[in-house]
């Protein structure tokens, strides 16, 4: 058993960790929401993104990519700290 495990073998709950408990769809979906796909296409410069997009096209391409998928969810941090930030002013 590895040092991140508990004793029943689960991972330890990551309080602090903004992406703990989400799906990539969720992800995916608050991005597009947010930027729109132009927006993120331009931000993220992915076909999936740019080319018909889609949020089933983005997950299969994301999923066997992980490159994409640090930058997609490095650009999810950073829309939750614009959020957090404009919420404050």
């Amino acid at each position: 058993m590895s040092d991140t495990d508990d004793a029943s073998g689960a991972a330890p709950a990551q309080p602090r960790n903004p992406l703990h408990g989400l799906t990539l769809e969720a992800i995916v979906t608050a991005l597009a929401d947010h930027y729109g796909w132009e927006e993120l296409g331009d931000r993220i410069p992915v076909r999936c993104f740019n080319v018909d997009p889609s949020v089933g096209s983005s997950l299969r391409f994301l999923r066997k990519t992980p490159w994409a998928r640090e930058k997609v969810e490095g650009l999810y941090l950073f829309m939750l700290r614009e959020e957090r930030r404009a919420g404050r002013g």
